[in-house]
């Protein structure tokens, strides 16, 4: 495959994840936009013809789903919140993955379906396992299919939204870009809704561009552009090219990545170079699934974010959740920014004991398997 004619990438991407949102694939009324999910699933078909490794992370289960029970005119009786979203998305989940499931084959192009938890990702060795899975089908030319399991994810257990759990699934695939379509073409320099706002093509490396973020979220999904916002700085500083762009625009997709000769306003992500390792950028991740956190005191925290220090107990201050060694934890300062990720050295229990302790030269959490965030979160 030519690395040429990359649409607004330098170069065009071998491995994309792609990440459409709920408000992308349904209506106002909650049911299935075919229309739309065949017109995607178009896109993606000419992106995998030209040779590129396509992994889909889809919303729209539990819309879906509630929309499939509005047309057949039942209500679930006397139903809790939790109760209805397993019931919706249990029902939407089937329905969704075998649009899916046709529309490609209309291509003679095999998708399969990946459902993921937080506890699927949580130890190394699921999360290897996954990503060995999700390899192989690449390999064999299957586009994998992913959402939230959302049936048992609930509470605590569930990630943010699937901008989080694309992210993570970009990382864990060493993907080369991130594209998240949303029902907005990108970040804008104010609240979209306001005549003088303007969009913002590029984010640099290290530039703040939260100040136009607007606090209103999707009608149907539970994200909003802060947590797009977050999710692409994070991914951008572990190597790869993140967009967000408007997936109810034709041929978007195929526009972004140069197939197309069409204008696609976008915001991009700039990514910085590739240092960490596949262990850091899944500790980088961690956040999503942490067993528990600790705080530092000021010294602390200005050691680990100069950078190749392990956190000593001597600069915790508390200890938060029923960690064990081995289980990711994150780090916070004093004033509640989370600053770094890491793999517990030592239980909860232990880390409470060691508290302040400066006689103790082992660490909470040793430097190998610490990863701190830029400038803090």
């Amino acid at each position: 495959m030519s690395n040429t004619g990359g649409g607004i990438f330098e170069k065009r991407p071998e491995r994309v994840v792609v990440k459409v949102g709920s408000n992308v694939l349904t209506r106002p009324d909650g049911s299935l936009d075919v229309t739309r999910m065949s017109a995607i699933v178009d896109q993606l078909a000419a992106l995998h013809s030209a040779g590129l490794e396509i992994v889909l992370v889809s919303s729209g289960a539990v819309a879906s789903g509630r929309g499939e029970f509005r047309r057949r005119g039942l209500a679930p009786a006397d139903l809790d919140q939790v109760s209805a979203r397993q019931l919706f998305s249990a029902v939407g989940q089937a329905r969704l993955i075998n649009r899916y499931y046709e529309f490609f084959r209309d291509h003679s192009i095999i998708c399969g379906q990946i459902l993921a938890t937080k506890e699927n990702l949580a130890t190394r060795r699921h999360y290897l396992n996954q990503k060995h899975c999700m390899g192989v089908m690449l390999g064999a030319r299957i586009i994998p299919v992913v959402n939230e399991n959302d049936t048992v994810s609930v509470t605590e257990l569930m990630f943010t939204d699937n901008d989080e759990l694309s992210g993570l699934i970009a990382s864990m695939m060493d993907a080369d870009a991130l594209i998240i379509l949303s029902n907005i073409d990108g970040l804008y320099t104010c609240d979209p809704a306001l005549p003088e706002a303007r969009l913002i093509r590029r984010v640099g490396r290290g530039e703040d561009a939260a100040g136009g973020i607007s606090d209103r979220r999707s009608s149907l999904g539970r994200g909003g552009m802060a947590t797009k916002y977050r999710i692409a700085g994070r991914v951008a500083d572990e190597g790869i090219a993140v967009v967000i762009a408007n997936g109810t625009r034709d041929h978007i997709l195929t526009d972004l990545l140069g197939l197309t000769p069409g204008d696609a306003p976008c915001t991009l992500f700039e990514p910085a170079p590739r240092e960490a390792s596949s262990l850091k950028r899944w500790i980088a991740h961690g956040e999503s699934f942490a067993k528990g956190s600790v705080t530092v005191n000021q010294g602390a925290a200005e050691a680990l974010l100069r950078g190749g220090a392990s956190l000593l107990p001597v600069g915790v201050t508390d200890v938060e959740g029923a960690f064990e060694a081995g289980d990711i934890i994150t780090v916070v300062t004093e004033d509640g920014r989370v600053i770094a990720c890491g793999r517990a050295a030592i239980g909860a229990a232990a880390a409470e004991r060691a508290l302040g302790r400066k006689r103790n030269g082992s660490p909470l959490i040793h430097a190998d398997y610490l990863y701190v965030y830029d400038n803090g979160e």
